[in-house]
């Protein structure tokens, strides 16, 4: 908060004459020691006007909640070294000496949260979902409390109950007690959600529509992996399978996600760790149509997905799904030449495409500048490793059995450019010895390979349209690539500490509630405050700190007055461009405070 050390923290009383009247406003105000030796004073909390006995008329009065209910009264405050004058209503004198702060906590991120959980009308779907339980737990809130730590500071349920939830005043934004973030109470709201997941489908998707104008007719569709830290027993939906996290030591379970061109998404599904990604397609469109209708999407895919199979079925259909996806590089030598005829045609700034028609399908050949000068880079970099380190084989004395041991090695480190070197091995019967074997560069495959930099391919069955638009629809799959990365860094969906398939599936429908905010999020600032992420956003108004400001009484009692924090410039100035307004700070509380018990001999 503040460059230099707090030296001291007091109560700052301002007067201001207005109509003829004094009005005394109090704040209170640290003291900062700055590194050159003088003193600044920074601004901490407003506390407001606390009335003084020159005129009776001039009282203000505050409603109060006395005691542990609901009820307010009006009382008058005044300072315990001034006279209070006779009112109609309660007169509490205070000891301004005696102030004391406590309890900082994060406040406003938590508010933010919950003001985008509000935007979506999230309590409305909700409400009768997730009843209040016969012992008055509020099942709603508990949701809530996990989705805002999920989106704020994502961590394990422990974590939530052990140290985040005292940590923040998500409880008193709630109105709840440390009851809402109790381990069990936490697990037993998971086991309550994923009935639900279709039905919220359907809710987020007229959502979309109405705040943001989202439209579905392009659907973008992909999978990732997520794993698990611990090693449970390989049943259920986690398996050993491919992952894309660099960890096939752990089980995991794959995730298909479907998001618009915006990234809004629309649906998920978790399925077993050992699911191929092209063994999903067909599934995934049938439980769109089903749900949706059967209408004229675009479906944008990676190139790993479909197989020629599963796209001759999508094309054979009544009603033929239309899809854009990519294509491996091994078919453009089979279409090479027939593109040398085609013109490039001009997509963006140093991208060129063309567009070859085939068999019923389109087949669109992109060139990218940047992209060639990225992938020879890499190239250029992985050979000339590659070609020092088969130097070093060279001059080491190694018998058969090791040389190809260490040359499969130097293969999975060089990737693809191991196949430009050409490699004579010495014959099984002839013992290994230094430089007994021999490499060489193949020029006839570099040039090949120089000629398809920066190159890729891709195919559609949509009608006939320009290339330079069909490149544009496709790099929009660059958001569910987008989407797995806020889901598995800002939302910290991996790794998976949950035992039990339901709960896992909960985790991820928790993750993907989070991500629903925080793409809404993302989309307003987009058109409000065009720079700043939503990352940043939390980050900036987590800033806003609440307190609790106690003011002892001279009849034995305590006023309790939560507040928090004034926002700096930068914070008013994001509120602002959000067109956001802070609430009303809570109202205050007056009563007899607890005693403390001594810890007995025993616990010490």
């Amino acid at each position: 908060l503040c460059r230099g050390h707090i030296i001291g923290m007091f109560l700052r009383c301002k007067t201001r004459r207005k109509d003829g009247k004094t009005h005394r406003y109090w704040s209170v105000v640290e003291n900062c020691r700055r590194k050159g030796g003088g003193i600044v004073q920074r601004h901490v909390l407003y506390l407001g006007e606390i009335n003084d006995a020159q005129r009776a008329a001039w009282c203000k009065t505050i409603d109060v909640l006395e005691g542990s209910g609901s009820d307010t009264r009006q009382i008058a405050i005044f300072p315990e070294d001034r006279q209070a004058p006779e009112l109609d209503c309660a007169v509490v004198q205070v000891r301004l000496d005696q102030l004391r702060l406590e309890r900082p906590r994060q406040w406003g991120a938590c508010w933010l949260a919950l003001e985008f959980w509000s935007g979506l009308q999230l309590d409305e779907f909700w409400a009768q979902r997730l009843p209040v339980s016969r012992k008055g737990t509020d099942w709603l809130n508990v949701l809530k409390t996990l989705v805002v730590y999920r989106l704020v500071d994502p961590g394990s349920e422990w974590r939530l109950h052990r140290q985040w939830y005292a940590s923040t005043a998500i409880g008193d934004l709630l109105d709840e007690d440390l009851g809402v973030a109790q381990p069990d109470t936490l697990y037993r709201c998971l086991d309550k959600l994923v009935a639900h997941k279709r039905e919220l489908f359907g809710f987020l998707k007229a959502r979309w529509e109405c705040l943001f104008g989202a439209r579905f007719e392009i659907l973008l569709y992909d999978l990732t992996s997520t794993y698990f830290e611990c090693d449970p027993p390989e049943h259920g939906k986690r398996r050993y399978g491919y992952s894309r996290d660099h960890r096939p030591d752990c089980v995991q379970v794959v995730i298909a996600l479907i998001v618009t061109p915006e990234g809004f998404p629309l649906a998920y599904e978790v399925m077993p760790g050992n699911t191929l990604d092209n063994s999903t397609l067909e599934h995934f469109v049938e439980a769109i149509e089903q749900q949706y209708g059967r209408a004229q999407r675009i479906w944008l895919m990676d190139r790993g997905i479909p197989t020629e199979e599963v796209l001759e079925k999508l094309r054979q259909r009544e009603v033929p799904v239309r899809y854009l996806v990519g294509t491996p590089k091994g078919r453009l030598s089979k279409l090479e030449k027939a593109f040398l005829e085609q013109p490039w045609e001009k997509a963006r700034e140093n991208v060129e495409v063309k567009l070859l028609e085939r068999e019923g399908e389109i087949y669109i050949l992109a060139r990218s500048a940047g992209r060639v000068d990225k992938e020879r880079g890499m190239r250029r970099r992985r050979l000339k490793r590659l070609i020092k380190r088969l130097k070093e084989l060279q001059a080491q004395k190694l018998d058969r059995d090791e040389l190809l041991l260490k040359l499969g090695a130097a293969k999975k480190e060089a990737g693809r450019a191991y196949a430009l070197m050409g490699i004579e091995l010495p014959p099984k019967e002839q013992a290994a010895c230094t430089g007994s074997f021999r490499f060489c560069l193949n020029r006839a495959k570099l040039r090949q390979v120089r000629r398809r930099e920066g190159h890729y391919l891709l195919r559609s069955n949509l009608e006939r349209e320009s290339p330079a638009k069909l490149w544009q629809f496709y790099i929009q799959l660059t958001e569910v690539e987008q989407a797995f990365k806020e889901l598995k860094s800002d939302l910290a969906v991996r790794p998976i500490w949950h035992q039990k398939d339901e709960r896992i599936e909960a985790h991820i429908f928790v993750a993907f509630l989070a991500y629903c905010l925080q793409v809404s999020m993302k989309a307003r600032l987009k058109a409000l405050a065009p720079g700043l992420t939503p990352r940043t956003a939390l980050e900036k108004l987590a800033g806003l700190q609440m307190v609790d400001v106690c003011l002892p009484t001279t009849d034995g009692r305590q006023l309790l007055l939560r507040r928090y924090t004034e926002p700096d410039a930068d914070q008013r100035l994001l509120l602002a461009q959000l067109k956001l307004q802070l609430p009303k700070q809570p109202q205050p509380k007056i009563a007899v405070p607890l005693p403390v018990k001594p810890l007995s001999p025993s616990v010490v």
